[in-house]
């Protein structure tokens, strides 16, 4: 079996097949589809997007790639070192380099994750993933703020400073609000690794970036009609539920169990 791609190549053989500039995001998607690469890491999305933006900083003119606008990215060509950008009806305000780097307050959140996707006990497992194949991530120990939903409808915004997410979480399934919500989302401080692991709370952060970072949980968490865009460079890190094991393996059970009590 031929060996995988490296991060690079994988990125230059998406790039360079597309007609189109490409977000990171949709990037990194075509690079698991196509199976160029099968070691994914747990953060797939922010390994592309450092790549690319590494060889931009450092290499300046001389990298094969370019910034189109905010996390969108083509191969420039080899020829006379332009690329052909597709016009739009309305011109983009330029972005800052700074814009461009991995968001620092938020660095991971997870949106209408399903209560019951989750074995509650003291310490569950909140499992997710960056991208469908990529390495699970156990969010358990994340500091941040979370939201409760009936539904569609927050019932109750909380924090988690002095106990982690999943704790914090586990008491509201024996509190009052155990029958009451359905569905949680959650903002998350604590930076993710790529092999998976939560490093520690930074000592302080720049007001400057907290500002942002408010408007994007705002925006993310109440989807007001008038914000045409999604909170600042948030879509990066995004996690998608991954369904405790242990609720697998319950259902396998119950199916078997079924079948053998109508024998």
């Amino acid at each position: 079996m031929a060996s995988e791609l490296t991060w690079k190549k994988a990125i230059d053989k998406v790039l360079s097949s597309s007609p189109t500039p490409l977000h990171y995001n949709e990037i990194t998607e075509r690079i698991i589809s196509e199976g160029l690469r099968r070691n994914l890491g747990a953060t797939p999305a922010a390994t592309v997007n450092a790549q690319i933006s590494a060889s931009i900083k450092h290499d300046g003119l001389s990298s094969q790639y370019i910034r189109v606008s905010k996390g969108t990215f083509a191969m420039r060509s080899v020829s006379d070192g332009t690329v052909v950008i597709p016009q739009k009806l309305t011109p983009d305000v330029p972005e800052s380099e700074e814009s461009e780097e991995q968001y620092e307050i938020v660095t991971s959140f997870g949106m209408f994750w399903r209560k019951e996707a989750i074995e509650w006990m003291a310490t569950p497992k909140l499992l997710g993933m960056q991208q469908i194949g990529a390495t699970p991530v156990d969010f358990f120990k994340q500091l941040g703020i979370y939201l409760l939903y009936d539904g569609r409808e927050v019932i109750y915004v909380g924090r988690t400073t002095d106990r982690p997410l999943g704790r914090r979480l586990y008491e509201h399934t024996i509190d009052r609000l155990s029958a009451r919500w359905d569905r949680f989302s959650w903002f998350g401080l604590l930076p993710v690794s790529d092999d998976g692991k939560l490093g520690s709370l930074p000592a302080a952060y720049s007001a400057a970036k907290l500002i942002p970072a408010f408007e994007a949980v705002l925006i993310e968490a109440l989807e007001p009609r008038q914000n045409r865009k999604r909170g600042d460079d948030l879509a990066a890190v995004e996690y998608l539920q991954k369904v405790d094991p242990e609720i697998e393996k319950k259902k396998v059970k119950a199916t078997l169990d079924a079948a053998l009590n109508k024998l």
